[in-house]
């Protein structure tokens, strides 16, 4: 039997009829040359980020269940159109929410976690033709509410289809032809890559690389799902994500990703003060405050982490409420900066990369506020002014440029 392909398409893949057309004339040319195909999408551009807008102007603090049956709507929309244009062009279509493929969820409402894709809905349309169109992003919970997954959740959704259904593979398609060694708007010497592990994918991805939501990495390495990024603006066989580690680097450094908007908060007095320690965290936790690189200062007994620069403010207060009890001292406060992530493969040591990336950024008069290190992972954190040079140097540096 003629294996099964996911595809899953973007907004700005869907987010105008020319695009859908173009989209629908693709999937039947496939459909003609006897591929099985389930599609999965997101909403068109910028229509999640209206009705999130709606909201707001109905209630700035709406119910996170009341948000999640708004927003699901967009896909909705997208996923008709679709299952219409293919409609026409004689390809028999059915489009489907996520609660009726049945995409089992927890009752995180916003972030919602995928339990169980029930198949034989799906598998009774493959076996009459039928290309089953699901709108990414959401599912249901087990008392029949609509849940999403949060932000960049359709790429779950499609990998954990391609998972149930035991695809061949899990096509991402999406405006860039493939994973870059960095953002190629910051760099234009970046080069496509053909091929990537899961394990610099993830991190890619987390540290700020747009092209993949980490849960969706993660969750194909998990179930063992052949992950694929492609473009559906240009022909091409995209960036394939292995399990193995391609040998294609020189450095050992894979890339660079970029996290623009960030902050970094600086807070004396928690450092050998495991009570302020826990408090300070676990407040942030309760807050829903997600914080990213954290560095100690020992002999300042400064504890500084880094955050989004939206959540600043809201920081600032939580910590307030903490100082008498724990007896913080001063805080302060950084915003406008970037993180600059270097991935690698895991060759070089990180004691001495972090050395050479500090160098390398000093030589360019670029001031580096904080470095961590993690595994295959170095950041940095510096003036988002300073990104392009930032980025564009330790880019040639590392010998990522074009040949």
């Amino acid at each position: 039997m003629t294996k099964i392909n996911v595809k899953k398409f973007g907004g700005t893949s869907v987010g105008s009829f020319e695009r859908i057309e173009a989209v629908a004339d693709a999937i039947a040319r496939a459909h003609h040359e006897g591929e099985r195909q389930v599609l999965v999408l997101s909403a068109m551009a910028g229509e999640t980020n209206r009705l999130y807008a709606m909201a707001a102007n109905i209630d700035p603090v709406a119910s996170a269940r009341e948000l999640d049956m708004l927003v699901t709507a967009g896909e909705q929309v997208s996923i008709a159109l679709m299952a219409m244009a293919l409609e026409r062009r004689g390809i028999k279509a059915r489009s489907l929410l996520g609660s009726q493929v049945k995409i089992r969820t927890n009752n995180q409402f916003g972030r919602a976690s995928i339990e169980l894709v029930e198949t034989n809905g799906l598998i009774g349309l493959l076996d009459a033709g039928v290309v089953p169109v699901i709108a990414g992003f959401q599912g249901v919970d087990g008392e029949g509410n609509i849940t999403t997954l949060g932000r960049g959740g359709s790429d779950t959704t499609a990998v954990a289809v391609a998972a149930a259904l035991n695809a061949a593979e899990c096509q991402i398609f999406t405006d860039v032809c493939g994973v870059f060694t960095t953002d190629p708007n910051i760099d234009p010497n970046a080069q496509k890559l053909d091929s990537i592990s899961f394990e610099a994918m993830y991190e890619m991805a987390r540290q700020g690389a747009k092209v993949l939501h980490p849960d969706s990495v993660a969750c194909a390495r998990r179930h063992g799902v052949v992950l694929r990024v492609l473009s559906s603006f240009e022909p091409g066989s995209g960036t394939l994500i292995r399990f193995d580690e391609p040998d294609h680097t020189v450095s050992g450094i894979v890339g660079i990703a970029v996290s623009r908007g960030q902050g970094l908060v600086s807070v004396s007095g928690v450092v050998d003060n495991p009570p302020a320690e826990v408090a300070l965290f676990k407040t942030l936790a309760d807050a829903c405050v997600d914080t990213d690189l954290v560095a100690q200062q020992p002999s300042e007994r400064m504890l500084s982490f880094s955050l989004a620069q939206a959540e600043v403010n809201k920081v600032l207060a939580l910590i307030d409420t903490l100082t008498g009890a724990h007896a913080l001292g001063a805080v302060n406060y950084e915003t406008e900066l970037a993180k600059v992530s270097l991935i690698s493969t895991g060759k070089p040591v990180m004691a001495e990369l972090a050395a050479r990336v500090t160098e390398l950024l000093a030589a360019q008069n670029i001031r580096v506020r904080l470095v961590s290190t993690a595994e295959i992972k170095l950041s940095v954190m510096i003036d988002e002014k300073d990104l392009q040079q930032a980025v564009r140097s330790l880019h040639r540096a590392f010998n990522l440029n074009k040949v």
